[in-house]
């Protein structure tokens, strides 16, 4: 039998890529390159958000 996932919806400001690793341009001492790691403030990191519980359906 195969194994359902969990669906858990995609963070819609990073589209589930929640880290990046920028190049500056710029080398250290020892020649390796500069790099900034940058985190979606949306989702603090995970890619995912969390499901909208207090969201209510309106309607007849």
């Amino acid at each position: 039998m195969p194994q359902h996932a969990r669906n858990t919806p995609v963070c819609r400001d990073c589209d589930g890529f929640a880290t990046a690793a920028i190049t500056t341009g710029t080398r250290n001492r020892d020649g390796s390159r500069a790099t900034l790691r940058v985190t979606c403030r949306s989702c603090q990191g995970t890619g995912h958000t969390a499901p909208a519980a207090v969201l209510a359906r309106a309607g007849r």
